[in-house]
């Protein structure tokens, strides 16, 4: 194996991956002091922590270990925005309800814990923070202030120069990770020498630990998105969601009164249930509009975007904003890790060394809580960060 100069500090903890749970990871571990190298195949971030809707989603996550991870997630974005001189464009969420089974869900979730903080707001806050909010038909709006939302393809090179200048974070970009050794990493420009190793693969299942994730059964993820032409767009304070989102998001999905809404939407569009359509909207500084999304599963990402998906996402949109002249200007697919039945896998291969997946498409929404906890049960292992993990 050739060397490289680089190679020879020992770093506390090498990351293989730079996506925003890897880089999750690398900030727990610096701010507490540790030598952080992280590890790229690409020569930026390029996966699925760039090709979403940057939206930072506390409300409809599942609840328990998960919620708590993104009401976390959500306040580290809030605390280092500022110091990486990352913009938030948007806080909270707006999510109205045109159904009747739509607004009993809306109801049902103020009862829980994870709504205490949320409220329902009127028709005309409601389309004080929308004005594009269609209200024909309105019957509730749910506002949750815990939301905020970043530009993704802006905010993770961002926080990589950030973590470099101000945390010293070292980065090695376009370097294969070959495999994790007991001391180190072996990569494509030589040994990396750690002291321990955390592996982020994202939706790569054959790499690194490949017989470990197979155990798992995972999937991948596909999605479309789309950007809406800003021209003439007024200004969003919140993003939006819709009755739809509420029959997919497992904070609302999971409670009984989800079912009649569920049953309501397959009747109505059995192929926007099959394919996952539901609506995120949400505003970039331009006025244009990041608006998804879909949800198609297989062994690998699908390379083509489909026609028929995209002319479903653009009918979800329709059903709660009134975008007159609307024009799709920018198309792209996104994919991540799925589970059936998890939020995140963590999985221990040595003493030192992590192998950290989200697989329900939340990285953005709880990557950096996941990267505290998996950072503490590396260096300081304890009974109840354990169970957190699981």
């Amino acid at each position: 194996m050739r060397s490289d100069s680089r190679s020879a500090r020992t770093f506390d903890l090498a990351v293989v991956g730079a996506g925003v749970v890897g880089l999750g990871v690398a900030l727990a571990a610096a701010r507490e002091g540790r030598k952080v190298v992280v590890i790229d195949r690409d020569t930026r971030a390029n996966g699925a922590s760039i090709r979403n809707f940057g939206f930072v989603t506390v409300t409809g996550q599942r609840a328990g270990a998960h919620w708590a991870r993104a009401r976390r997630s959500r306040d580290i974005w809030a605390e280092i925005s500022p110091q990486a001189g990352i913009t938030v464009l948007q806080q909270g969420l707006v999510m109205p309800a045109y159904r009747a089974e739509a607004a009993e869900v809306l109801h049902a979730f103020l009862r829980t814990d994870m709504g205490a903080e949320c409220r329902l707001i009127s028709e005309t806050e409601a389309s004080r923070r929308l004005p594009l909010l269609r209200t024909e038909g309105l019957r509730e709006v749910l506002f949750s202030p815990h939301e905020l939302r970043v530009e993704s393809r802006e905010a993770l090179p961002q926080l990589t120069r950030w973590l470099a200048a101000a945390h010293r974070v070292e980065f090695r970009w376009n370097t294969a990770a070959l495999s994790v050794e007991d001391r180190g990493v072996a990569t494509s420009a030589g040994f990396i020498a750690a002291d321990a190793a955390v592996v982020c693969p994202g939706d790569n299942f054959t790499i690194l630990y490949p017989d470990l994730i197979a155990r798992h059964a995972l999937k991948v993820c596909t999605l479309q998105m789309l950007r809406m032409a800003g021209e003439g767009v007024p200004r969003m304070e919140s993003t939006v969601m819709s009755d739809r989102s509420l029959a997919r998001y497992e904070g609302f999905s999971a409670l009984p009164e989800s079912a009649a809404l569920q049953a309501r939407l397959g009747r109505e569009r059995p192929e926007m249930r099959e394919f996952g359509i539901h609506l995120i909207a949400a505003q970039s500084s331009d006025g244009s509009l990041v608006v998804g999304d879909s949800h198609v599963y297989s062994a690998a990402a699908e390379p083509f975007a489909r026609a028929d998906i995209e002319e479903m996402i653009l009918t979800a949109m329709d059903e709660v904003l009134d975008l007159p002249n609307r024009r799709v200007s920018e198309r792209w697919t996104g994919s991540y890790a799925s589970s059936g039945s998890r939020t995140v896998l963590v999985e221990r291969p040595a003493t030192n060394v992590r192998l950290v997946m989200v697989t329900g498409g939340t990285g953005a929404s709880t990557g950096f809580a996941l990267g505290e906890q998996v950072a503490a049960d590396l260096f300081s292992p304890s009974a109840d960060v354990s169970k957190a993990l699981e």
